[in-house]
C-alpha cells in the first residue's frame, strides 16, 4: 500500500499528470472562492451590528479568519466534487503508465459521474460542516475531521476507480470485502486536508492512489471484476 502511495504522489507532479493537476487545482480555487463569497454574504445577512468603524473593522477581520479556518473544511467537499470531474483523465493516464498490456477501465457516463460527484458532495459537506461547530471542543474536532474525511474520501475514490471495471454495486461489493484496507489508504490521503496549498492536489493524488490500489486488490485470486468491459 505505501508503494502504491508514492508512486501516486510522484505521478500528480510529473508530467503525466501535471495538465489534469493544473485544471483541477484552478477549479478547486474558484470552487473555493465562489463557496468564500458565499459565507461572507450568508454572514453578513445573519450578523446585525451598529455602524460603528471599530465594530465593522473588527468584525471584517474575524470574518476573513473564520472564512480561511472555513475554507480548510470545504476543501474536502471541493474534491470530493472535483475528483469526479477528472477521475477518467487521471485513471486513463496511470493505467497507460504503470499498467500497460492491461485492459483499461472505461470511462463513466457524464451523468452517472456527475450524479455520483454531487451526492458525494454533499455528504461530505455535511459532515465537515458538522466538524466545524466542534471547533469549541480542543481535539475533538480535528479528529473527527481526519478520521471521517479518510473514510468517506477512500470510499468515493475507490469506489469511483472501481466503477470503470464493475457496475457501482459490484465497485460497492468489493470496497466493503477490502473495507479496512481501503479505510487505511484513506488514511494516506486525509494528511494533505491539513496542509493549506498541498490540499489542493488531494482529488488528483486521491484518485491516482486509488486506481493502484483497485488494480491490486481486484488482481487478487478469486477477486470477480469485469476487466475490459
Amino acid at each position: 500500500m505505501l508503494s502504491a502511495a508514492f508512486t501516486a504522489f510522484g505521478q500528480v507532479f510529473s508530467p503525466l499528470l501535471r495538465g489534469v493537476l493544473l485544471k483541477a487545482v484552478a477549479l478547486a480555487i474558484g470552487l473555493l472562492v465562489v463557496l468564500a463569497i458565499g459565507l461572507n454574504m450568508l454572514l453578513g445577512w445573519l450578523v446585525d451590528v451598529p455602524s460603528h468603524p471599530w465594530v465593522e473593522t473588527t468584525l471584517a477581520i474575524i470574518a476573513g479568519l473564520g472564512i480561511v479556518l472555513g475554507a480548510l473544511y470545504l476543501v474536502p467537499a471541493v474534491s470530493s466534487l472535483v475528483a469526479g470531474l477528472f477521475l477518467d483523465d487521471v485513471a486513463e493516464a496511470v493505467e497507460t503508465a504503470s499498467y500497460p498490456g492491461t485492459p483499461h477501465g472505461m470511462a463513466q457516463p457524464i451523468a452517472r459521474s456527475l450524479l455520483y460527484s454531487l451526492r458525494f458532495f454533499l455528504l461530505v459537506l455535511a459532515v465537515n460542516l458538522g466538524a466545524l461547530l466542534l471547533l469549541l471542543v480542543p481535539g475533538v474536532n480535528i479528529v473527527i475531521f481526519f478520521i471521517a474525511n479518510a473514510y468517506l474520501l477512500s470510499r468515493e475514490y475507490f469506489e469511483l476507480a472501481a466503477m470503470r471495471y464493475a457496475s457501482p454495486a459490484e465497485a460497492r461489493a468489493l470496497r466493503q470485502a477490502n473495507a479496512t484496507t481501503v479505510f487505511l489508504a484513506g488514511l494516506l490521503i486525509a494528511p494533505l486536508l491539513m496542509v493549506p496549498i498541498l490540499n489542493l492536489i488531494t482529488p488528483i493524488y486521491g484518485t491516482a492512489f486509488m486506481v493502484h490500489l483497485h488494480k491490486r486488490l481486484a488482481a487478487r485470486p478469486g477477486r470477480r471484476m469485469l476487466e475490459g468491459v
